[in-house]
């Protein structure tokens, strides 16, 4: 099955994330690209895992998940090797309309995390679906080296045009033109 790709406004939102290990610690870093409003629970915690939250002063607890906890959270992300508590947590997040990840476990995941590429207001998802992520890390890498410097300063005076300029077929023809040239000079660059 297809993903439909989807980018969600995370501000006002709560996420938790039940694992402290390193595969906990790479969704904490992918999520911190987005929002800070992050609470997490594990039994334990990577070094590596502890000094992220703490450089970002992020609510955390050393136990174990007990049921009730996903109630207040939007999206849970579950990053524990038990399959149980994957499924028990996901069953749980219908309860409160809560968006659940279980890694590694299509079965118990609402959405997965895209490989992607980050550069201010710019962001490229890339899924394989869960066939290959190796394949989407690969790709987001090729992708990234074609990205050229300047597009957050292109970025930006396209929002400022967009803001000031009244709506209607001329702005966005104007944009459209705008945008396209942007990429032709870019592309004739490259070569």
């Amino acid at each position: 099955m297809a993903y439909f790709p989807a980018f969600l406004k995370l501000d006002g939102k709560k996420i938790l994330i039940v694992g402290g290990g390193n595969v906990a610690y790479e969704k904490l870093e992918h999520l911190l690209d987005f929002t800070k409003d992050i609470h997490i629970i594990a039994n334990e915690f990577s070094e590596e895992m502890l000094q992220r939250i703490e450089e970002e002063n992020l609510v955390y607890e050393k136990r174990k998940y007990k049921k009730g906890d996903i109630r207040e959270f939007a999206v849970a992300v579950v990053a524990v090797d038990s399959i149980a508590l994957q499924a028990e947590i996901f069953e749980e997040s219908k309860q409160y309309n809560c968006l659940c990840n279980a890694v590694d476990s299509v079965e118990y995941c609402d959405f997965i995390f895209p490989s992607y590429v980050k550069k201010e207001d710019l962001i490229i998802a890339i899924s394989t679906s869960g066939a290959s992520p190796a394949m989407a890390k690969h790709l987001r890498k090729y992708l990234q080296k074609m990205i050229p410097n300047g597009i957050s300063e292109f970025l930006q005076e396209m929002k400022k045009l967009r803001k000031s300029l009244p709506k209607g077929k001329e702005r966005m023809k104007m944009l459209d033109e705008k945008a396209k040239k942007y990429i032709e000079n870019w592309s004739h660059n490259e070569r």
